[in-house]
């Protein structure tokens, strides 16, 4: 067993401080996309991502000076893997099944996350790391059983639980990039700033050749603000992840980040309606047995 000194470390906390983070974003999401769609969700938070990072970059660093080609690259493609194509999938699964169930399945990410890590960066995956990691899929299983269960049997509601799965599997394959990034001596607000900068200019581009930029003048007025509090949470919670990720090894920040689905469902039960998050005792305990297994491989990291 490690020492509690030696796992309260500046990057634990950093990460820890990023899982509160990300519970508020996803639960903001939730009250923001009632009728306004997930892409209007991603135009917004970028954009709050763009206005608060790029700014801290310069003003807290020296990015022409840090950063390399490889850096650039590296983080770029963070931005692209991540924050575009993750967080897509992501906030279209908080809308179709609720912040509660998304957030547990989306906790699937340490999977792929130290399996890319080993696979790219050499880092190693112990045996309690592996148990851990089957307690992470034995709860989603049970988030899964317990979501077909509540839909009514149906079987449409199966189909939302494909984005967040889809989104574990893209933002675990981002900080292995980052730390590619990081390996170059770049800050960490130089990093997101990067990351940003291009996940917004991408998306932007989708848009544009898709479907045409969102008029965000026509998202509902009530819920402006709460996708706007979503970007203020999810910057929050990107300066806690990265500063964990250019302190930590990517194997024990992930899984760490990943207990947000915990604080996402004491929130649900103080303070959001039923009509929105549906929490019954059996998605507690898949979300438990999920955030059990992430925090198992943060102690045996």
């Amino acid at each position: 067993m490690i020492p509690g000194g030696d796992v309260l470390t500046v990057g634990v906390l950093l990460a820890a401080f990023g899982a509160c983070a990300l519970a508020v974003q996803s639960l903001a999401i939730r009250y923001g996309t009632i009728t306004s769609s997930s892409a209007e969700a991603l135009v917004v938070v970028l954009a709050v991502n763009v206005l608060v990072l790029v700014p801290a970059a310069f003003l807290f660093g020296s990015p022409a000076e840090t950063l390399t080609r490889d850096a650039v690259a590296a983080f770029a493609a963070a931005g692209l893997v991540g924050t575009m194509v993750g967080r897509a999938f992501h906030y279209e699964g908080i809308k179709r099944i609720g912040s509660s169930r998304a957030e547990p399945i989306k906790a699937s990410q340490p999977l792929h996350a130290s399996l890319v890590a080993v696979v790219v960066l050499g880092e190693v995956v112990t045996t309690g790391h592996l148990v851990s990691m089957v307690a992470i899929v034995a709860g989603i299983a049970v988030i899964t059983y317990e979501h077909g269960r509540t839909d009514g049997g149906s079987g449409a509601g199966y189909v939302g639980l494909a984005f967040p799965l889809a989104a574990a599997f893209f933002f675990g394959i981002e900080p292995t990039l980052a730390k590619i990034g990081f390996g170059e001596g770049t800050a960490a607000l130089t990093g997101l700033a990067v990351k940003t900068v291009s996940a917004g200019a991408a998306f932007l581009a989708y848009l544009w050749w898709t479907r045409g930029l969102p008029d965000l003048r026509t998202v509902d007025r009530r819920e402006l603000p709460w996708l706007v509090a979503a970007g203020v949470a999810n910057t929050l919670f990107l300066v806690g992840y990265y500063g964990a990720l250019e302190l930590e090894p990517v194997s024990l920040v992930v899984p760490l980040v990943q207990s947000s689905p915990l604080v996402v469902i004491l929130l649900s039960v103080l303070f959001v309606s039923d009509d929105l998050e549906l929490v019954t005792w059996r998605l507690a305990a898949g979300a438990l047995v999920a955030v059990a297994g992430a925090v198992g491989v943060t102690l045996f990291g």
